[in-house]
């Protein structure tokens, strides 16, 4: 075959997919995918698809027919081993060669496990990445068992806020000083324990673990001061790795993710990467994006560079959690934020905290507030710093915020 062969089955590739054929390109596309399923939704699995309220047809991003009318192939159940950056050719694990003219790493991210040693190999000790991780765990979901979440990022809140609506006996631990340090402001971890702790949770923050115990399962996790809390099961929310191990064998440079320059090109001449194992420059340093929507906006941009444009990618971030019946939407990302202002409209319902590095709007966290959520996100996009004394006054819209500034 020519054309465009992707490694990796997820939201990246199938948005790069159908933005390719949106684009009147009209030669061989084929997607290498691991999992028996066509490309599907992710972040649904800690949320609506475990508690039950999301069937596995609603899952997917397409229908499965949709493909095939598409003239994508899908090659599931099936792993590339080799890529061949000279000869232009990627090996799986089906002893199939697959030629290509451009090549997409879209190849995501794998959760970290706790090692063997103390007791990540336990049974009912799971993570949740895969809809098959959610198969597994579903199940075992059930009133009045004790589950142990170890780690207070997203993941963990939204299964801890599943596993509480279903009358679990749950324990929340976080290893660092507070849930969510990584990734929000305090004001935000506040709102969010608080939630936890109101809705039963035992939240233990500055509280790292010694290892879980049991026999065959796992019966409970000991932590360093001695203790042991007693599990039935455990869930563990503890961050991911990018998938770039094929890329660095295959010489292509590879830096916490698959480096990428500003149009999504790697190293490598007519390969690209992107999604979660992607990394790039974002004022001044190199990250990566584990969301929907850089999976999809990164798909989109090389997409538009194999038809044939010359197109940069632009990262919009945002991403979403949804907790209990309250939902946190967060614009733009706040690396190097200096301070918070904390918008709290009573009157609506609504709390949002907004990040500023010095006078530069970066941020928006917002809590059941869907007008700051997108004003916010407007104003960042387009460079708009509103006066921090606008922001906190909740006499002014948000509105009259944006014009305001």
């Amino acid at each position: 075959m020519t054309g465009t062969l992707v490694i990796g089955a997820g939201q990246a590739a199938a948005s790069l997919a159908i933005k390719l054929r949106a684009l009147g390109y009209d030669a061989d596309i084929t997607i290498i995918g691991q999992e028996p399923t066509p490309p599907y939704q992710r972040p649904p699995l800690s949320k609506a698809f475990l508690r039950g309220d999301l069937t596995e047809d609603r899952l997917l991003l397409r229908p499965a027919a949709f493909w095939a009318d598409n003239n994508i192939s899908l090659l599931l159940e099936e792993t590339a081993t080799q890529v061949d950056v000279a000869g232009k050719t990627v090996t799986t694990d089906k002893s199939a060669t697959l030629s290509f003219d451009h090549l997409v790493f879209a190849t995501g991210a794998t959760p970290r496990h706790l090692p063997d040693a103390i007791g990540g190999a336990l049974g009912n000790v799971f993570c949740i990445r895969g809809k098959n991780d959610v198969a597994q765990l579903a199940p075992q979901l059930k009133p009045g068992k004790k589950l142990v979440v170890i780690g207070g990022g997203y993941i963990g809140l939204e299964a801890a806020a599943v596993a509480r609506k279903l009358d679990m006996d749950v324990t929340l631990i976080e290893s660092q000083p507070r849930i969510l340090q990584r990734v929000a402001a305090q004001e935000t971890s506040d709102y969010f324990r608080k939630l936890h702790q109101d809705n039963g949770v035992n939240v233990l923050e500055n509280t790292p673990i010694q290892g879980l115990v049991g026999d065959q399962d796992v019966s409970g996790v000991a932590l360093q001061d001695g203790s042991v809390l007693a599990a039935d099961l455990v869930i563990t929310g503890i961050g991911v790795t990018p998938n770039s191990e094929i890329a660095d064998a295959a010489g292509i440079k590879v830096l916490n993710g698959i480096i990428t320059d500003d149009h999504c090109r790697t190293s490598a001449d007519n390969i690209w990467a992107i999604g979660d194992c992607a990394s790039f420059a974002y004022r001044g340093e190199t990250i990566r994006l584990e969301s929907v929507g850089n999976a999809i906006d990164s798909g989109d941009c090389v997409a538009a560079n194999i038809a044939g444009t010359d197109t940069p990618y632009v990262p919009k971030p945002w991403f979403w959690s949804d907790q209990y019946d309250t939902k946190l939407q967060i614009a733009g990302l706040n690396l190097g934020y200096t301070e918070v202002i904390t918008r709290n409209d009573a009157a609506a319902a609504g709390l949002s905290f907004w990040y500023y590095q010095n006078d530069t709007l970066i941020a928006v966290d917002s809590v059941g507030d869907r007008k700051a959520y997108l004003g916010g996100k407007k104003m960042i996009e387009t460079g708009i710093s509103p006066l921090k004394s606008d922001v906190a006054d909740v006499t002014k819209s948000v509105k009259e915020i944006m014009l305001a500034g």
